[in-house]
């Protein structure tokens, strides 16, 4: 933490709906938790205009390090972890906001091995994945075998290209199955539409992303909500299912309660050593 300050410094990627809102919490409730602002960066630069104070503004992301940030967390698209990921654990805690981006090998084990090395954490916020920290005790207890993670929204939810966007535009008058199969091959296809299935991949790396089975449906007769659908099964019959509901607003990617979820997560990011932590 900066001595200097005596606050938690955070530095955010990224001014979407969740970036804004973890701006918000950060300048009305930040002092309560310990923690204060360190930076906002937005690709669109212009965006922050007369929403950010000019002095919060980064201007070039490279230059993150100026502003000593003890977290950094990225709500910004994947491909910030990909490109950046490595210097943000090298200078401070990590939380990638974006896990499909680790969905690529190389970018896995090179932040795993970072985070290892500097002794700083990379952070995988929970969102909208329910019971992550009892699948990571399964899975660290030997006791996981599988895991499915089927996850149903409104066509207009979806932010997809290629085959899987002609799928959801199809799904506008009945239910359809996009995709069903290892969670790998769709994190490229489905980047913003699937982090919570790379967060279960994460949170149990016994199977990772090649072993966790993920299952994506569009549905129409669900606009105003997203269905997250956990199943995991071990030995001796043991299974477990859950079912979460979350109020989204019409074509919404992120439901509503997801955003409490990630303030809730930053709060528990106070430094936890070289290794991966589910939050």
């Amino acid at each position: 933490m900066s001595e200097s300050q005596g606050r938690r410094r955070v530095g955010i990627v990224g001014y979407g709906h969740l970036g804004q809102y973890l701006v918000q919490r950060l300048q009305t409730d930040g002092h309560r938790h310990g923690l204060e602002l360190a930076f906002v960066w937005n690709r669109d630069a212009r965006k922050l205009e007369e929403l950010v104070p000019v002095e919060l503004r980064l201007e070039k992301l490279a230059d993150f390090f100026e502003r000593h940030a003890d977290i950094i967390v990225e709500v910004a698209h994947p491909c910030i972890a990909q490109s950046h990921g490595e210097a943000f654990l090298k200078a401070a805690d990590f939380m990638v906001g974006s896990p499909t981006a680790l969905a690529d090998v190389g970018t896995e084990l090179k932040l795993r091995e970072v985070a290892r090395q500097s002794g700083h954490t990379l952070y995988i916020p929970s969102g909208a994945l329910w019971g992550g920290q009892d699948i990571q005790r399964l899975d660290d207890g030997g006791m996981l075998q599988a895991l499915t993670v089927t996850m149903v929204k409104h066509p207009d939810s979806f932010r997809l290209g290629g085959h899987l966007g002609e799928l959801a535009r199809a799904a506008r008058k009945e239910r359809k199955v996009l995709y069903d199969g290892p969670v790998r091959k769709l994190c490229p296809l489905a980047p913003n539409n699937v982090n919570t299935m790379a967060a279960a991949c994460m949170a149990a790396p016994s199977l990772g992303f090649d072993g966790v089975r993920g299952c994506l449906v569009a549905d129409p007769g669900h606009p105003d909500y997203h269905v997250v659908e956990i199943e995991a099964t071990g030995p001796g019959g043991f299974s477990v299912r859950s079912t979460r509901k979350n109020p989204a607003a019409s074509g919404a990617v992120t439901g509503a309660a997801t955003f409490v979820a990630f303030w809730s997560s930053l709060l528990v990011c106070q430094g936890h050593g070289g290794q991966v932590y589910l939050c």
